[in-house]
């Protein structure tokens, strides 16, 4: 996949924590605007968020099995959004990740990137997965453990990929997940009896992502290059310490938004 990333873009990435819906989603188009007015290169933003459910553009409201007065009770938000896909959820336990990027190479294998990156991440800890492009997502032998939706506006992605590490899987009884009837939902805690901590999985997808997209992870300042054997450079992606975040940010949201 190598070709996606071919004017070497610089990847920078953050984790932050656990973020609310509507605050990340702000983020997102404010950073996507950044992007297509040539002020930044993206990022990747990995969080989690409080339970939540959103809707993306086909969603169809059958697959809504929750009562509003439910999710007011449960204190439960509903968002209807512009990413492709039917109903998910979100919620504490699931390592989230947004990239704000732009998209080359088509979108459907930007997409599998990020499902690849999810891929390698759960080899890693010993789970086998597979994306189905039929259904599309990451699926293992006990369910679906990852949903890809994205949404692209001149060239750049927002949104991205929800990877299920410790969710509270009853949640997902309120929704018809991305409106496959009968289909399993699973997680690394449910398969392995127990799940590492998101923000070390975290590092762990910002590596494979960049591996997907032929690039390198680095520990440098973002947009530094590396040099390699035959004289070429190759971008590294690299953690940022802190987001250049847009004003309205700081001091504006919920003290769930960690470091």
């Amino acid at each position: 996949m190598t070709e996606l990333w071919q004017q070497n873009l610089v990847i920078p990435w953050s984790w932050l924590g656990r973020v609310p819906y509507d605050r990340a989603l702000a983020l997102q188009r404010w950073l996507r605007q950044e992007v297509v007015e040539g002020r930044s290169s993206g990022a990747l933003l990995l969080l989690e968020h409080p339970p939540t459910l959103t809707q993306g553009r086909s969603a169809r409201q059958e697959n809504l099995r929750a009562s509003p007065q439910q999710l007011e009770r449960l204190g439960i938000p509903l968002f209807r959004v512009e990413r492709g896909g039917d109903v998910t959820y979100h919620g504490p336990g699931q390592l989230v990740g947004y990239p704000v990027l732009p998209v080359r190479g088509g979108v459907r294998r930007f997409v599998e990137a990020l499902g690849e990156a999810a891929r390698v991440l759960l080899e890693g800890l010993g789970i086998e997965a597979a994306w189905d492009p039929e259904r599309p997502g990451l699926w293992t032998a006990k369910g679906k453990i990852a949903a890809v939706g994205l949404h692209v506006h001149r060239g750049v992605a927002i949104h991205g990929v929800a990877l299920n590490v410790a969710p509270d899987l009853g949640h997902f009884d309120l929704i018809v997940p991305c409106g496959i009837c009968g289909a399993r939902v699973t997680s690394v805690r449910a398969i392995l009896g127990e799940a590492p901590p998101l923000e070390v999985l975290a590092a762990s997808f910002a590596s494979a992502f960049a591996e997907a997209l032929g690039m390198t992870l680095g520990n440098g300042p973002a947009g530094t290059r590396e040099r390699e054997g035959d004289g070429s450079s190759r971008m590294k992606a690299a953690r940022l310490d802190a987001l250049p975040l847009p004003p309205w940010w700081e001091g504006s949201g919920s003290s769930e938004v960690g470091p």
